[in-house]
C-alpha cells in the first residue's frame, strides 16, 4: 500500500511539474490560432485553425530576416565559443602553470557580472571597432557570457579524461593540437553538445545587447523583433501576431532539446562517477 501511494504521489508531482512547464507554451500555441475578436476568450483547445497570425508576422515586418540573423549569430557564437573553449580547456586542465587557479576563478567571476553592468563598456568598444548595428557586434558581445561557462564546463570535463591517453599520444610524437583534435574532442562530444546547446539558447534568447547594439529592422534578432511588434495604434498590440512569433522562435529550441536530449544528459552527468 505504501509503495502504491508513493507511486501515485510521484506521478502526481511529475504531472504538476510537466503542466507547469509545458502549459504556457501550449496556451501560446492556442492563442496564436485565434482571430483578434476571440483572443481574450479562455479556450484550452483551438476552436478553429486560424493561420492568419502566422502569415501576418512575416508580411508586416522582415521576420524571416530576423530569424536568419538569430540563426547566424547564435551559430557563430557557438562555433567560436566551442573552439576557444576546447583549446582553453586543454591548457587549463592539462598544462600546469603559475596562476592557473586564479585564471579559472577570474573566468568564473566574469560570468557573474550582470549584462547591464558591462553594457556601457561594451557599447564604447563596439563603437570604437565600428561594429555598431552589425551582426558582428552581437556575436562579439554574446561571447562575453557564453565563453566563461563554456571554458569552465569543458575544463571540468577534460580533467576527468584518463591521463594515460595523453601520455601514450605524446610517446607516439603527437603534438598538443593533434591530442586535442584527434583524441580529446571525440571523447568530449557529450560535453560539447551540452555546452554548445546552452550557448546557442543563451545567444538565441538574448535581448539587452541585441536591443542596444542594433537599430534597424533588418539587423535585429528575433527577441527584439517580437518586443517591437506594434499594432495600428500604440494602445493596441497585435497579441495574436506576438503569440505566433513566440511559437515560431520557441519551436527550434524545443526541437534541439528533444533531438539532443540523450547527449545532454550524458554530458551533464559525465565525470560525476570516476571508474
Amino acid at each position: 500500500m505504501k509503495k502504491l501511494l508513493s507511486k501515485i504521489a510521484f506521478a502526481t508531482l511529475i504531472t504538476i511539474i510537466v503542466l507547469y512547464a509545458v502549459f504556457p507554451f501550449y496556451y501560446a500555441i492556442v492563442s496564436s490560432m485565434k482571430p483578434a475578436s476571440q483572443l481574450f476568450q479562455v479556450d484550452y483547445l483551438p476552436r478553429v485553425w486560424y493561420w492568419e497570425n502566422y502569415g501576418s508576422v512575416f508580411r508586416e515586418q522582415p521576420f524571416a530576416a530576423n530569424i536568419a540573423n538569430s540563426v547566424l549569430v547564435a551559430t557563430s557564437v557557438v562555433t567560436v565559443s566551442l573552439f576557444l573553449g576546447v583549446t582553453a580547456a586543454y591548457a587549463l586542465a592539462r598544462i600546469r602553470f603559475k596562476g592557473r587557479r586564479l585564471l579559472m576563478s577570474t573566468i568564473l567571476g566574469v560570468s557573474m557580472f550582470p549584462q547591464v553592468a558591462v553594457l556601457s563598456g561594451m557599447y564604447s568598444l563596439i563603437n570604437a571597432l565600428g561594429l555598431y548595428n552589425t551582426l558582428s557586434a552581437l556575436s562579439l558581445s554574446y561571447m562575453l557570457f557564453t565563453l566563461p561557462f563554456t571554458v569552465w564546463l569543458l575544463t571540468t570535463f577534460m580533467r576527468g579524461l584518463p591521463q594515460e591517453l595523453e601520455d601514450a599520444a605524446i610517446m607516439d610524437g603527437a603534438t598538443p593540437w593533434i591530442i586535442v583534435t584527434r583524441i580529446f574532442i571525440p571523447l568530449m562530444w557529450p560535453a560539447m553538445v551540452t555546452t554548445g546547446l546552452l550557448a546557442f539558447i543563451a545567444a538565441w534568447n538574448e535581448f539587452l545587447f541585441a536591443l542596444t547594439f542594433t537599430f534597424t529592422e533588418e539587423v535585429r534578432t528575433v527577441p527584439v523583433a517580437i518586443a517591437l511588434i506594434s499594432g495600428a495604434s500604440e494602445h493596441e498590440l497585435p497579441w495574436g501576431n506576438i503569440m505566433a512569433a513566440s511559437v515560431i522562435v520557441t519551436v527550434p529550441v524545443v526541437a534541439l532539446m528533444l533531438a539532443f536530449q540523450r547527449r545532454i544528459v550524458s554530458g551533464l552527468t559525465a565525470g560525476a562517477v570516476k571508474g
